[in-house]
Parts: structure tokens; sequence; C-alpha cells
């Protein structure tokens, strides 16, 4: 089964003192051990290399090219389906908006599970549970310790 990757999901498995970094790894771990995929999309690459690398958010930042390097490594990894907003996603998006009067603090979340919904992709990983909740169309994986 193909799981989506969020960002935060994403920074917790690569930064090591992330107070979830050992749950993130564990899950990803047993994840790949089980045979199942990553969906993982160019929005969320993108809001890594923004998280990782903002002082404001990361005691220790990465540089740009730490970041872009990471990243390219999930990008190009072999466990990773890459998923692309299309026509049909960017319709969701603009709906879900809408019909739940979501706000600007939530455009990004709510474009990446319409990606991930028009990639057929049902579970998303996640500790932001409410980000994606309210839309009814995903089993979370939360990755705790």
């Amino acid at each position: 089964m193909t799981h989506g990757i969020d960002t935060d999901f994403m920074v917790a498995a690569e930064i090591r003192d992330h107070p979830f970094h050992r749950a993130a790894g564990a899950l990803l771990e047993s994840l790949l051990a089980a045979g199942h995929d990553l969906a993982l999309a160019p929005q969320t690459v993108a809001e890594f290399i923004h998280v990782v690398t903002d002082p404001k958010r990361m005691p220790q930042p990465l540089g740009m090219g730490d970041a872009v390097a990471r990243a390219e490594q999930w990008w190009r990894a072999a466990e990773v389906v890459r998923v692309f907003p299309a026509d049909p996603a960017v319709e969701d998006f603009l709906g879900w908006l809408r019909r739940h009067q979501l706000g600007r603090k939530r455009l990004l979340d709510t474009l990446l599970a319409a990606t991930f919904r028009g990639a057929g992709v049902k579970r998303i990983i996640t500790n932001n549970e409410r980000d994606f909740r309210l839309l009814g169309e995903f089993e979370i994986v939360p990755y705790r310790s």
C-alpha cells in the first residue's frame, strides 16, 4: 500500500534532534520492511527545504545545499512514488476550500491532500491529523513516540 508523506514526517525522519525523530524512523523502517511505498509530492519537497533551513523553526537549521541533498535522496528513492497535482486535484482543492470554509493557513495541506486523492493514495503519514481528518478521505497514520 502507498502512504502519502506529509512534510512534518519528512522533517522528523531527517532531523536527528527532532522530538519525533526516533518514532518517524521506526515507522519508516517498518513500512519499508513490509514492502509499502511512499507517495511524495513536489510541494512537500519544497516545504521540507523551507522548514529545515528556517532558523525560526530549527535550532540548528540546515544549509540550502544539505537541505536540497536530503530532499533529492527522498525524491529519487526507489520506494517513493512521485505524485503531482493534475486538474482533478485542483478541482478537489478548490472545492474543499469552499465546502469546509478553509483559510489561508490550510492551503498547502489541502492541496497536498487533493494531490494524494488524485493519485489514489488513501493513507497519510502525519502528526497533524486535524489538517486532513476534516476532508473525510484518508486514514491518518501518526508516528508519535
